[in-house]
């Protein structure tokens, strides 16, 4: 039997009650501050749309400050208060909290509830994220484009309250869980990290284009211009559908589908305009591409995947003209001197950074899944360690 269990056999073998948030806090909702009144130096405070992208669970500083006037006429949580969100587009966010755990008073914005309690404020934060109080909130919210929970329709929330010590011991549980968590999502973005620069470094090893007459690995190169092995020209599409036979690409991918194909077989897209600028993928089947995309087609004894290497490794966007919108020409991509091996001699580079990008994309791919799962481990969890015999 676990200290978990124990501590429940000990300390409420009976069950445990569930009890009105209103009976064990005081709800008020926060001040009247704005962003506009936030100072470099001042009175620490936290703005409700910081909670949204912030904060998580529990704080005990600030990234911000208002000034005294602001201040004046805000509203202030102690050591220990939770500051919930109860305004958002999201419902997912509405209720979206953070246990305040720093020793000095903390001023808190409109659109928040503060919630003055007597229980472990890690406790009643990890229940706030739970999926049963997730239930009950979406019953009391209102609203359509905004969507709103008063402050003190939340009194009436119903939450398991068990003793003190059970409640340290749920906090101790899933304190741990949490930093593990954090700990492996650290590993395997580090990890992603070292595979990407290992990638970069070989691709530029092999792919050397500004030194005149360059070796690689013993291979003379001729130096030409883009324009003189491929014949670059911009899509046309601007018509997609939802659904249809054939995808038209976009900058950065597939954006819609049509039944009257306009090229086929392999080529590169480079993205010619916005903050995509210089972004580069292979296509190939029957399709489309948008009239914001350039579309590569190579000669031949000229390797795809090589022209893919190369013009990543030379990080097109750095070239784009403007500033509020970058924009890449053809003409100027024909412009472009590159260095060209023999065709045995691209394919073989190829190869080589094929499997490195491989690499890097499982890994690239894999993380997101791999935090996910845990994050639903977590939940579970969670939610089955905040889940308790009602007591009768």
């Amino acid at each position: 039997m676990d200290k978990l269990d124990e501590l429940i056999n000990k300390n409420c073998p009976n069950g445990v009650d569930r009890v009105k948030l209103g009976t064990i806090a005081l709800i008020n909702r926060g001040g009247n501050f704005q962003k506009k009144d936030f100072v470099k130096n001042g009175v620490p405070c936290i703005h409700y749309g910081q909670i949204y992208t912030h904060y998580n669970l529990f704080f005990d500083h600030t990234i911000t400050y208002i000034n005294d006037e602001a201040a004046s006429k805000s509203k202030f949580a102690s050591q220990n208060d939770i500051i919930m969100a109860v305004t958002s587009e999201n419902i997912e966010d509405v209720c979206k909290s953070v246990a305040w755990l720093g020793r000095e008073k903390v001023a808190v914005s409109g659109h928040t509830a503060i919630i003055q309690h007597n229980q472990n404020p890690k406790y009643l934060s990890y229940y706030f994220q739970s999926t049963e109080f997730y239930s009950q909130k979406v019953k009391l919210a209102h609203g359509t484009k905004v969507i709103e929970v008063t402050p003190n329709k939340l009194s009436d929330i119903m939450i398991p309250l068990p003793p003190l010590p059970v409640q340290q011991e749920i906090v101790r549980i899933l304190d741990n869980f949490t930093e593990l968590t954090a700990e492996l999502t650290a590993e395997l973005t580090a990890e992603l990290t070292a595979r990407n620069k290992q990638y970069e470094y070989y691709r530029n090893l092999l792919l050397k284009s500004t030194i005149p007459n360059a070796r690689v690995l013993g291979e003379k190169r001729r130096e030409l211009l883009l324009g003189s092995v491929a014949q670059i020209t911009s899509g046309k599409n601007k018509k997609k559908l939802e659904v249809g036979n054939y995808p038209v690409y976009g900058s950065t991918g597939v954006i819609g589908y049509t039944d009257k194909p306009v090229y086929s077989g392999i080529r590169l897209l480079v993205a010619r305009v916005g903050a995509n600028c210089g972004y580069i993928q292979q296509v190939d089947g029957n399709y489309d591409v948008s009239d914001n995309t350039l579309i590569i087609t190579l000669a031949g004894q000229i390797n795809y995947r090589y022209m893919y290497h190369l013009l990543t490794c030379m990080r097109l966007n750095q070239y784009a003209k403007g500033g509020g919108q970058p924009l890449l020409t053809a003409g100027q991509l024909k412009a472009f001197e590159i260095s060209i091996p023999s065709f045995e001699e691209q394919i073989r580079i190829a190869e080589i950074l094929d499997r490195f990008d491989a690499l890097s994309n499982d890994l690239t791919n894999g993380l997101p899944a791999e935090i996910e799962a845990r994050r639903k481990q977590y939940e579970y969890y969670r939610d089955k360690l905040l889940t308790f015999k009602e007591a009768k």
